[in-house]
């Protein structure tokens, strides 16, 4: 699977986790070049705190685009040193 926004792909993996609906990458899978750390986080009763990244790709910025969860929950382990993705990020086979 492929993870592309703006005309790059920002990730890429045969290894996927879906969680929710939401492909999961291996973290050693995202193209690190692409993204700016955020300040940004969200709360899941069952996975636990996400922290964010924004990409930014030649010149445009997709704020809180990325998502990982440092130190997931029991329940959500399988996600772990993984990567998603949204906000007009195409994930595809």
């Amino acid at each position: 699977m492929k993870a592309i926004w703006n005309g790059q792909v920002i990730a890429e993996s045969d290894d996927i986790v879906t969680v929710e609906g939401n492909a999961y990458f291996p973290a050693v899978a995202v193209n690190r070049a692409f993204l700016n750390p955020s300040t940004h986080s969200t709360v899941c009763s069952w996975k636990g705190t996400a922290r964010y990244y924004s990409l930014q790709v030649e010149g445009q910025v997709n704020p809180n685009a990325v998502w990982y969860y440092p130190d997931p929950k029991p329940a959500a382990a399988e996600i772990a040193g993984r990567v998603a993705f949204w906000k007009g990020v195409q994930v595809v086979a």
